[in-house]
């Protein structure tokens, strides 16, 4: 063998093994990156769950009593439907001169 087919050879063998560990580096570090996503995913859960448990939310019992005493101002006829007064006499005539449609 040549002095020159053997440094080729060699050439060839030190560039595929550049390949390869380049390879490797970069599916190593593309590991590494998807861990500290999930760890970071983690801890941003976690943080979140103790804001919660700290500030849980608790009813506005106020609110809910001035809604309440507002709505008790309508009556017993008031509805969302009908308002304070009740429902019109002639809303159920339909255009007919009685209301059994006589």
């Amino acid at each position: 063998m040549a002095l020159g087919t053997v440094a080729a050879i060699a050439a060839i063998a030190g560039t595929g093994y550049s390949i390869y560990s380049g390879e490797k580096a970069a599916s190593a570090q593309a590991n590494a990156q998807d861990n500290a996503v999930k760890r970071a995913n983690a801890n941003q859960l976690k943080q979140q769950q103790q804001f919660n448990k700290t500030n849980k939310k608790r009813p506005n019992t106020m609110n809910a009593l001035a809604s309440a005493q507002q709505a008790a101002k309508g009556g017993q006829s008031g509805t969302m439907l009908t308002g304070q007064n009740g429902a019109a006499p002639a809303a159920g005539q339909l255009g007919k001169s009685t209301l059994l449609g006589g």
